[in-house]
Parts: structure tokens; C-alpha cells; sequence
């Protein structure tokens, strides 16, 4: 009995929101009924809300269908209204003509740009900042666990060259030019909230205007570093059974006196340069559409094909394949400060490595030489090669 009094709950429940929900839809229709098809308040409270208000009633509602009523009431517009015309050039149906050939000229109402201004000032700058916050917290919880990684055996005073004159050009080109476009684009993205307290609208301007310039001139010399660090190093990032091993031992990281071998690049490090390629491909190619605005557009055609996959369907998603020049323009933007994000989050750590985090690992890009026993604990089967390279050409030479 108790069962079947809670299954009648449930079912009268049920029926009561069906009911209140078509007396709602019942409602809304009949407001805009008698407000002749336009907006209603309802509709108007739920936008302010942030809620997805059904716009069908107005995109489908131009004057083209209406020809009949239309007709001779509104002289020399025709069969359209002032509605009319206005719904017609915001959803795309209306014929315009324009002196500009510009490739956005002819979109003349815009208001998609909402979502993206929305998106960039609230959960991309929220989580954003989540994730070089989290890293920046690991990188402290390593180093108060771990401490720096020391050189455990004795120093020979021998150093072995880690890296030529032009790989060094390379990674300095690349690193200096990222960290400084990471900085110009942290300075445009949370300028607003922070200089302009400090030195007011006027200096913010200047400092927003110099970062404008820096970041769009240096993105070239980014690119041609990215070229130079991809052409220098694949050979030696391809994974091997080498790396496995690192793995499995977590790279000696967590275990003092522990040294997986490994070549001149191990797993961690091959990781890094993987994402460095795979990212800086990725944000200059979103870099470039931004410097050439309306000029590459990309995404439309992207959301195209993922959507042919079905992999979008699958988790509730249809993917825009159709795009006006600003939208492109605004998920290239909202796309250029994502990866940026984790882009500079991993280099935070690489550079932690690189420097304070671990003994002698600064010199290999400094001098290009380091400690022989340093090369013997954190690559030791690459120093067995150079070693081996050394004796071969000293065999081969004339004998004194």
C-alpha cells in the first residue's frame, strides 16, 4: 500500500509540472500574442538571467511571409516594417548592399559577440587563473618535499657539451620570445582590473598599448623559434622503450639517488617539447587569424569536420559550421587565451626544472656545457654516445 501511495506522489508530481509547464508555454504565447509577436517580459527577465531564450518567433518573423497583410500599408518600405527590417539584418535574411568589400562589411548587427565578452571576462579568466595557480602551488609542495635535486655522486671537473651554439639560438629565441608575449597577453587580459587602480586610465593605456605592439610584433620571432627547436630536436624526442622505464621509475624526481637512464632527451623532457610543438602550432596559427582579422578563418570548417565524426553528438554538442566573420574572430580569441593558459602553466615547471629546481640543468642552455656526472646521473646513455663518438675519433686520428 505504502508503494502505491508514493507511486501515485510521484505520477501526480509529474502530471503538475507537465501541466504548469504547458500553462507556462500557454502564458508566454498568449503575452506575445497580444503584444503583436515582439518581446515579451518574460522574455526579457530571462535574458538578464543568463537563460537561453527561444528567438524563433523573431528570426522566422522578417515580413517575408506576411506579404498579403503587409502590402500597401507602409509605402516605400515595401512589405517590411521597422521590425521587420531590423529582425531581417540581425538573423542574415535581409538584402544589403554595401560601399565596403570588406570581408565582416556586410554583417551590419552583431550580437553573438555577448557570449564571447561573457566567456572571456568570467570562466576563462576564472579557471585560467585556477590553472597557473595550481601549478605555481605544485611547483611549492615539490620543493618543500623534495628540495632541490642535487648532483648525488662527485663532481669531476670535466664538462661535456650538452648543446651547440645554434640550438641554444633556438631555445632562447623560442623561450624569451614566449615569456615575454606571455606576459604582454596576462597584461591585456588582466590589465583592466589591476593597472589601471595603480596608474590610471591614461598610463593603463600607454602600458595596454606597448603590450599590443610587443605581442603582435614578437609573435614572428616566436614562430621562427618554433621552427628552429622543431627542426634541431625531433630526431632525439621520437619515444622509445627508454622511456618507459623513466616512467616507471618517475624519472628519479621522487627518489633521491635514483637515475633511469636515458638519452639526450628523457620522457619528461620529450613530453615538454611535444606540447611545446603541438601548442605553438596551434596558438600561432590562432595568432596569425587574429593579426590578419577576417583574412583565415578556421573554425567554421573545423567544427565542420568534428561534427561529420559524431564525436560532438556524443556528448550533447553541435559544434557552429556556420560562422559570421566576428564569430570566427571571437573563438579564434577565446581559443589563443586557452592554450595560452596551458601553455604557460607548463612552462612555469619547465622552467623551475631548468633552473632553481635542479643542479646544473640551468648550464646546459647557459654555457652549453655541463658536469660529466651530471650528464652520467640524468642522461647517461647519452653520455655513454659522446663518449664513445670521442674515443672513435681519437682512435682515428694519427698517432703524436
Amino acid at each position: 500500500m505504502f508503494r502505491l501511495f508514493i507511486a501515485f506522489l510521484f505520477t501526480l508530481g509529474l502530471t503538475s509540472a507537465a501541466l504548469a509547464q504547458s500553462t507556462e508555454e500557454e502564458a508566454t504565447t498568449e503575452e506575445r500574442a497580444q503584444t503583436g509577436g515582439a518581446t515579451t517580459l518574460e522574455d526579457i527577465l530571462a535574458r538578464q538571467r543568463g537563460e537561453k531564450v527561444d528567438n524563433s518567433y523573431r528570426s522566422g518573423n522578417t515580413g517575408q511571409g506576411n506579404a498579403e497583410g503587409l502590402l500597401g500599408q507602409l509605402g516605400t518600405r515595401g512589405i517590411a516594417s521597422d521590425s521587420d527590417v531590423y529582425r531581417a539584418i540581425r538573423y542574415g535574411s535581409a538584402d544589403t548592399t554595401v560601399s565596403s568589400k570588406g570581408p565582416a562589411a556586410g554583417v551590419l548587427i552583431q550580437d553573438g559577440g555577448m557570449w564571447w565578452l561573457t566567456f572571456r571576462t568570467g570562466p576563462l579568466r576564472e579557471y585560467g587563473t585556477y590553472i597557473l595557480g595550481g601549478m605555481v602551488a605544485i611547483i611549492v609542495l615539490f620543493f618543500l618535499i623534495r628540495g632541490k635535486i642535487r648532483i648525488d655522486g662527485e663532481k669531476t671537473g670535466r664538462t661535456v657539451t650538452r648543446f651547440n651554439g645554434f640550438e641554444r639560438f633556438g631555445h632562447w629565441l623560442f623561450a624569451g620570445s614566449f615569456l615575454v608575449l606571455g606576459v604582454t597577453g596576462l597584461l591585456t587580459l588582466y590589465g583592466r582590473d589591476f593597472l589601471i587602480p595603480i596608474f590610471g586610465k591614461e598610463g593603463f593605456a600607454t602600458i595596454a598599448q606597448g603590450c599590443k605592439w610587443l605581442h603582435n610584433n614578437l609573435a614572428w620571432s616566436f614562430i621562427l623559434g618554433l621552427i628552429i627547436v622543431t627542426v634541431n630536436w625531433i630526431a632525439h624526442n621520437i619515444p622509445n622503450r627508454t622511456d618507459l622505464k623513466w616512467l616507471a621509475a618517475g624519472g628519479g624526481l621522487f627518489t633521491k639517488g635514483s637515475h633511469p637512464p636515458a638519452k639526450k632527451f628523457n620522457a619528461g623532457q620529450k613530453v615538454i617539447f611535444w606540447a611545446c610543438i603541438l601548442l605553438g602550432v596551434s596558438i600561432s596559427l590562432s595568432g596569425l587569424s587574429l593579426l590578419f582579422p577576417f583574412e583565415l578563418p578556421m573554425f567554421a570548417k573545423t567544427f565542420e569536420i568534428a561534427n561529420s565524426t559524431g564525436i560532438p553528438q556524443m556528448f550533447g554538442l553541435n559544434l557552429p559550421s556556420q560562422m559570421s566573420p566576428q564569430e570566427e574572430m571571437q573563438y579564434a580569441q577565446v581559443w589563443h587565451v586557452m592554450v595560452a593558459y596551458v601553455f604557460i602553466a607548463i612552462i612555469i615547471a619547465h622552467i623551475y626544472l631548468g633552473s632553481v629546481g635542479m643542479e646544473g640543468a640551468f648550464d646546459a642552455m647557459g654555457s652549453g656545457e655541463v658536469e660529466e656526472q651530471w650528464a652520467r646521473e640524468h642522461h647517461s646513455l647519452w653520455l655513454e654516445e659522446v663518449q664513445d663518438k670521442e674515443a672513435g675519433k681519437a682512435a682515428a686520428s694519427p698517432a703524436e
